[in-house]
């Protein structure tokens, strides 16, 4: 269970800050629920300081910068609720806890996005747009990123698939050869079928990519990852921000894959778009977007 200590060592820590600091720790004292839902600059503006001041305020206690020390924050304010969420109490009001998920949400993708660097979103997009075929493979919460994955990626006139059982996973990579491409999910990346389902598709000539924590024993057998660590607990947590981030960079893939197309696939992209018109009511009163 996850422990008041950030809040506990804020308070012990006080007289060591200087002036601007104790200011920052004064308005997160007062309200810490409230914190995890600001904004650097409305901390700021309520501290009277810079935000200069309240990174490094956030640093003095081990965080990587604000989004990270509010996730610190978050699951400091309660031991959560076993098999839901750390940044929720069993007695929380629809309001807390909407604000808390909420909060958490926001913070982790800020996290994430600082911490996927740009140039291994361009190694794995060169290996997307280089593949003869496509396959995803999740399970679990990953795997209905996986689905959504598929439901991307076949816009760009090649064979995608997104399986989410063990066995045609592990059918699948054993049928793989060269040109194919693998694209492997988990969180924890410590699910002993998906560590053996990506060495089983290296060995027969895939490229494997991974989206997974740092370190792990998947991003051990991938040929390129985006990794990912934030403070999530899925073996106690039910999957929230993890899974969101894990959308996100499934749409940060396909953009750049769009993209390396160029302007002349735009047409593609329109005609499927307007198969589905006929599909939908029209707005009354204006043209609808499509």
């Amino acid at each position: 269970m996850v422990r008041h200590d950030l809040l506990d060592r804020i308070r012990r820590q006080l007289d060591e800050l200087n002036r601007s600091e104790r200011k920052v720790a004064d308005v997160i004292l007062a309200d810490p629920a409230s914190a995890t839902s600001m904004s650097i600059a409305s901390l700021a503006q309520l501290a009277s300081v810079s935000e200069p001041t309240v990174n490094r305020f956030c640093r003095s206690f081990d965080a990587k910068g604000y989004p990270d020390f509010k996730i610190k924050l978050a699951q400091s304010l309660a031991g959560g609720t076993p098999y839901v969420s750390q940044a929720v109490e069993p007695g929380d009001s629809a309001t807390e806890y909407t604000n808390k998920i909420f909060g958490a949400t926001i913070a982790a993708l800020d996290l994430a996005r600082r911490e996927v660097t740009p140039e291994r979103i361009e190694r794995v997009v060169d290996y997307l747009i280089q593949a003869r075929q496509l396959h995803f493979f999740g399970l679990g919460a990953s795997g209905a990123v996986a689905q959504d994955a598929q439901h991307k990626f076949f816009r760009f006139n090649l064979p995608v698939t997104a399986y989410v059982d063990v066995l045609m996973q592990r059918m699948v990579a054993a049928a793989c050869h060269t040109g194919d491409v693998v694209v492997v999910l988990s969180w924890t990346g410590r699910t002993r079928d998906l560590v053996d389902i990506a060495r089983l598709a290296r060995e027969n000539g895939a490229v494997v990519l991974g989206i997974t924590a740092p370190d792990s024993p998947l991003a051990a057998e991938c040929t390129e990852t985006l990794e990912v660590a934030t403070p999530e607990d899925t073996d106690y947590y039910m999957p929230m921000t993890s899974r969101m981030i894990q959308l996100a960079l499934i749409d940060v893939l396909a953009t750049g894959v769009t993209l390396r197309r160029g302007e002349d696939f735009l047409p593609h992209l329109k005609k499927i778009k307007d198969s589905l018109q006929a599909t939908r009511y029209p707005l009354s009163g204006r043209d609808a977007p499509r």
